[in-house]
Order: C-alpha cells, then sequence, then structure tokens
C-alpha cells in the first residue's frame, strides 16, 4: 500500500469518526429536547445515521480495492463522499 493511499484512507476514517461524534452530541441533544422537537431530531439522526453508514461502506470498498483498481475506485468514493458530506453537514445545520 502507498503512503498516498495509506493517508487518503485515514483521512476519510477521520471524517467518519467526526461524524460519530457529532451523532453522539446531537444525540443527547435530543433526548434533552421538547417532545415535539424529539420527533424531527430522531429522523434526522436516522438519515445522518444511514449516510454515515453509507460512507463506511465507501470506506471499506476502497480499503479492499487491489492496487490496480484503487484509482478508479476512489473516483466513485469521492464523488459519493462528496453528497453524504453534502448531505450530512446540512442535516446538522438543521438540528443545530
Amino acid at each position: 500500500m502507498t503512503e498516498k493511499r495509506k493517508a487518503y484512507e485515514e483521512k476519510l476514517a477521520a471524517q467518519l469518526r467526526e461524524w460519530n461524534a457529532q451523532i453522539t452530541l446531537l444525540k443527547a441533544k435530543a433526548d434533552t429536547a421538547k417532545a415535539e422537537a424529539k420527533i424531527g431530531y430522531y429522523a434526522t439522526l436516522e438519515k445522518l445515521q444511514h449516510q454515515r453508514d453509507a460512507a463506511h461502506v465507501k470506506l471499506e470498498e476502497l480499503k479492499a480495492a487491489g492496487d490496480e483498481a484503487w484509482e478508479e475506485v476512489k473516483i466513485g468514493a469521492e464523488k459519493a463522499w462528496v453528497e453524504i458530506k453534502t448531505a450530512f453537514n446540512a442535516a446538522i445545520a438543521k438540528l443545530k
């Protein structure tokens, strides 16, 4: 594995850890919200968790790709990652 590949995968893994931490904080906020607000919080949190899971799948696909196919898989993963990140950030902004 090249250093570039390893660094890229570590960067994506760090982003996943950050999203996990944000989800945990938002869950705590949802738990203390009023009943009507909780419904919205939990629905958005569920979407965030699905998006995070999709990002995790893309990372695993990237890690599993052979050296020959890695660059091609990376292109697809980057496109999906940008879409997931945009949706994730929008959902977080909605909850804060």
